[in-house]
């Protein structure tokens, strides 16, 4: 399965976004998904499953001041 994640491709996951945000770290509370053009709420992070060719745009938020 290969699929682009911030315009890097990712050959080696199968599973959920939200499964995903955990391999990389990242809080669903902080980051924002567009997944194939379409805004996810997180509520539905671990019931959207990625599939061959899907791309992802993850925003990361970081506070300061």
């Amino acid at each position: 399965m290969k699929i682009k994640v911030n315009g890097e491709f990712l050959t080696d996951f199968s599973g959920s976004i939200g499964e995903l945000l955990k391999s990389k770290n990242l809080s669903a509370n902080r980051v924002a998904v567009e997944y194939n053009g379409q805004i996810i709420s997180r509520e539905n992070f671990n019931s959207t499953f990625l599939n061959d060719g899907d791309t992802l745009e993850i925003v990361h938020f970081v506070g300061g001041g």
